[in-house]
């Protein structure tokens, strides 16, 4: 497939956001970006306008605070995606086809049981969580993110093991947890599969604790794969690191028309997607 073909649905509703950006960063890298409203997904929309997910290639779902994030993060949104589309969901995931989650987007594969997804493609119920931060309040500031996948995720193939990248954190409820009484045995079944694959880090590339790590994740856990590595869930916003000129210190010495850390992300995806057969 050429990466003029590639489609890229960016799903949005009510209190999504980045919406623009993504699409936007997509159609610069050459792809067929469009935004679609989930009601076009589930058929609340004029005929005119209703969009089938089969007809998609890439599917990602932006950050924000999705129908208020009430509840816990993500949860509506999760459920409304599963109350009409888990069908179309599972055969999207199982065909092959990668699915991106940015900050309030993890909140939701999380809450859908798209990720981690230890048990199948879309669980029953969440097999983790992402709480609040330990601070109690929004956290909004670059983090560090050491890459610590062996090659299993789909949008992080461009990158190697140990590279440190720079994306942003804007999120009040980024902590990872699994399970109290299964956490030593799952996060272990997470790293055996390979589905860590970013943590927070400190500038020198080492884990670290607050302000570095922004909510008190598990292990410093900021983004997370499925089994297969076409389901991925990153906290921090790639798209907000997309150019140079959008990192906090792109006056000392950085390149504003180069690629930014968050490019990759992008990139990755449709390398992935191009290789499809």
């Amino acid at each position: 497939m050429r990466r003029e073909d590639v489609r890229v649905a960016v799903v949005l509703l009510e209190g999504t956001n980045c919406e623009d950006e993504s699409e936007s960063y997509f159609r610069f890298l050459g792809a067929k970006a469009e935004k679609v409203h989930l009601k076009q997904f589930t058929g609340e929309a004029p005929s005119g306008v209703r969009r089938r997910l089969a007809d998609y290639d890439l599917l990602m779902i932006p950050g924000g605070f999705a129908n208020g994030d009430y509840v816990r993060a993500g949860a509506i949104f999760a459920a409304r995606l599963k109350s009409k589309l888990a069908a179309d969901l599972k055969d999207f995931v199982t065909s092959g086809k990668p699915v991106l989650g940015v900050c309030n987007g993890f909140q939701v594969l999380v809450e859908a049981g798209m990720l981690p997804a230890l048990r199948g493609p879309i669980t029953e119920t969440p097999e983790a969580v992402l709480a609040t931060n330990d601070s109690a309040h929004y956290e909004c500031r670059p983090s560090y993110l050491r890459h610590d996948n062996g090659g299993s995720c789909a949008f992080t193939r461009t990158l190697r093991r140990g590279d440190v990248r720079t994306f942003v954190s804007a999120h009040g409820e980024g902590k990872f947890l699994l399970p109290r009484e299964r956490e030593k045995e799952t996060l272990k079944e997470l790293v055996d599969n390979d589905q860590v694959v970013f943590r927070y880090v400190d500038d020198r590339g080492r884990i670290a604790g607050y302000p570095w790590c922004p909510n008190g994740a598990l292990d410093n856990i900021a983004a997370i794969c499925n089994r297969e590595g076409n389901v991925f869930g990153v906290q921090p916003h790639p798209e907000r690191a997309f150019f140079g000129y959008l990192h906090p210190d792109w006056t000392r010495g950085r390149d504003p028309d180069a690629p930014g850390d968050g490019r990759a992300i992008f990139e990755s995806a449709l390398d992935y997607v191009t290789a499809m057969v």
